[in-house]
């Protein structure tokens, strides 16, 4: 089981569950924030489209509108489908994994529904770019070059570096379930907002905080938590997820049959923009927990 809850080190009272009426907690990020973060490429995404069997997405991302750009081998059955087609109802499903190997490591889940199109010829090589900025794959290397290859011949025979196409979908409807609550977006919200700014580097974050930090970590927690926290393998607090908003830790706790995670959250003191800020955010978290 997994509790959610909310805390900052000038609280003394034990954790605060997370949207609780507080005026002074800290904001986190907005549900358009937190889909368009989904829908940047980093988490696993699978392809839906009615009659269609599920397309696993090899590789994703987003335009600066939101517009996933979707990777796909031409012999897919979804390539298929929008072949002579304008556009394809489907949707693309987003499951966010923590980069920390951890039980229950599912953080939330993205639905985007929209219209699937081809990306026009003009356009393939700034998408291909585009892609390539979270994926460096070599599927890619054809289709960014300044005159990407045709696309397989329709008597079944394609020429080499054509095996590959890019897709986009324009959204319709979002929907999102996580740690933050469930909520359904209009496109235009959507769109108007921005992925967050550590989304592509917060596996390497977290994945050396897990390995070099967990005492710091630890010691991050009030003690009315730390009274309930099971450190007997010293591994009961690791790291979950980080935002600009601040960081959520996993905490194991015992109980009658046998332990209980609780995921609590450390607020920044304010929103960060950059490394920079994120540096100095760690600090001020630490220097507190360690005066």
């Amino acid at each position: 089981m997994v509790r959610r809850a909310e805390t900052d080190q000038q609280d003394t009272g034990g954790p605060r569950l997370a949207g609780a009426a507080d005026p002074g907690a800290v904001s986190g990020p907005s549900p358009a924030e937190r889909a368009r973060t989904l829908a940047y490429g980093t988490a696993d995404g699978v392809l839906v489209a009615p009659g269609v069997p599920y397309a696993p997405v090899p590789a994703h991302t987003t335009d600066l509108d939101g517009r996933p750009l979707l990777l796909l081998p031409v012999s897919s059955p979804i390539v298929a489908a929008l072949a002579g087609e304008p556009d394809l109802p489907a949707t693309l499903r987003v499951c966010d994994v923590a980069p920390v190997p951890l039980p229950d490591r599912v953080r939330g889940r993205a639905w985007l529904h929209g219209w699937l199109t081809e990306v026009p010829p003009a356009e393939l090589r700034a998408a291909a770019l585009r892609l390539s900025r979270p994926h460096p794959r070599p599927e890619l290397l054809d289709l960014a070059a300044p005159v990407p290859p045709r696309r397989a011949a329709g008597d079944g025979e394609a020429d080499e570096g054509s095996q590959w196409t890019i897709l986009a979908l324009e959204v319709a409807q979002v929907e999102i379930d996580d740690a933050w609550g469930s909520a359904a977006l209009e496109p235009e919200e959507y769109a108007a907002a921005a992925p967050d700014p550590f989304v592509a580097v917060e596996a390497g974050m977290l994945t050396h905080l897990d390995a070099a930090h967990r005492a710091e970590l630890r010691g991050l927690l009030p003690e009315s938590v730390l009274a309930d926290i099971d450190d007997g393998t010293g591994d009961a607090v690791r790291p979950l997820g980080i935002d600009r908003h601040g960081l959520w830790l996993r905490c194991r706790m015992p109980c009658a049959d046998g332990a209980v995670t609780c995921d609590l959250r450390l607020p920044f003191p304010e929103p960060v923009r950059d490394v920079h800020g994120l540096r100095r955010a760690y600090r001020a978290l630490f220097a507190r927990a360690n005066p």
